[in-house]
């Protein structure tokens, strides 16, 4: 049997923790062909989202996939992520959360056999140095093991 891997419930405790504390969980996002995002907010292959409660509607946070409706520019649209391509989620105000590693295949974000296993999650905790906009690209955090 092998192991689930630790990174939906990491960014389910990241987003419950956000909501205890007044905090607004950014998601950072590495699009690819199986990620369904407003492409007009995509930067570099990559998307910031707020996934707060106030910011979307029908969040869902599955051992797979993160997806809920939310506004863009005023146009209500469907957001589809596939946990494997969740670079980092974050807390806006003061940028303490994870940073994660994120294959560049797309065929791979879909196999649960690309996530991490428990204990072995290669990710690093976003420190409270910095503009919350710079941690949305994680190259320069260093991975803890």
């Amino acid at each position: 049997m092998s192991e689930q891997s630790a990174k939906p419930y990491l960014v389910r405790a990241i987003c419950e923790w956000c909501a205890d504390n007044g905090l607004t969980p950014y998601l950072a996002v590495k699009v690819n062909a199986h990620t369904r995002v407003p492409q007009g907010y995509v930067k570099n292959g990559e998307i910031v989202l707020n996934i707060s409660h106030s910011a979307t509607r029908k969040l869902t946070i599955d051992n797979d996939w993160i997806q809920f409706t939310a506004r863009f520019s005023g146009v209500s649209q469907e957001v589809s992520v596939p946990l494997a391509a969740v670079a980092g989620i974050f807390a806006k105000e003061t940028g303490y959360g994870f940073a994660f590693t994120v294959t560049d295949d797309p065929a791979a974000s879909l196999e649960k056999a690309t996530a991490p296993a428990l204990g072995t999650v290669e990710g690093a905790a976003l420190g409270n140095e910095g503009d919350a906009r710079s941690r949305a690209k994680p190259s320069h955090l260093s991975v803890v093991k």
